[in-house]
């Protein structure tokens, strides 16, 4: 087995994206969507986020520098937090089953989910993917992953404000209630 934490944080990452392949096959058919700007403005972030965080070719001057020390205890403590927030988000991911959706909006028959993960925080999907973001740059070390995070947060936030105003449309007071009652995406903060 490899003893390189990165590699182990690859794999994470790997595994994740192809739970998220298969499960796209598995959801029902989606009735109102976000437009297409706004989806573009996400794409736009989360693939210079992702670019920062996993491309080792593209950090480059002071991207490049190291603000973590390379040392088994950030690494492994990294690879911890990252494995926490995939799982975390996967549980999530497999709680919302077929009202899960790449792009914001509703679904057909839309379902609203408050248990399980969604107890915790309204979004906790984006919540575990910044985690994992978070436990990644950790990992690596390098500034361009810490300035990926606040690119992952800023994305994941816009689409949250998307999807919470296709919800109450969808659940008027319901999910109002929701809201007041669940914090968005850190459990008790915000």
């Amino acid at each position: 087995m490899p003893s390189d934490p990165n590699w182990y944080v690859g794999a994470a990452w790997t595994l994740l994206l192809i739970v998220w392949v298969i499960g796209a096959f598995r959801t029902k058919r989606t009735e109102r969507s976000a437009s297409r700007g706004a989806r573009l403005g996400e794409l736009c972030l989360l693939v210079v986020a992702f670019s920062l965080l996993f491309r080792k070719s593209l950090r480059f001057g002071p991207l490049a520098w190291r603000v973590i020390p390379e040392t088994p205890p950030f690494q492994w403590a990294g690879l911890a937090i990252a494995i926490v927030g995939i799982g975390f988000a996967m549980w999530a991911r497999f709680y919302l089953g077929s009202n899960w959706s790449a792009i914001a909006g509703v679904k057909q028959g839309h379902s609203l989910v408050r248990s399980g993960p969604y107890s915790m925080v309204r979004h906790p999907i984006y919540t575990g993917l910044i985690v994992a973001g978070f436990g990644t740059a950790l990992v690596s070390g390098a500034l361009s992953c810490f300035v990926a995070l606040p690119l992952m947060i800023v994305a994941w936030r816009k689409k949250s404000l998307i999807e919470e105003g296709f919800m109450r449309e969808q659940f008027g007071p319901e999910y109002q209630r929701y809201m007041h009652e669940v914090k968005a995406l850190i459990p008790f903060v915000w």
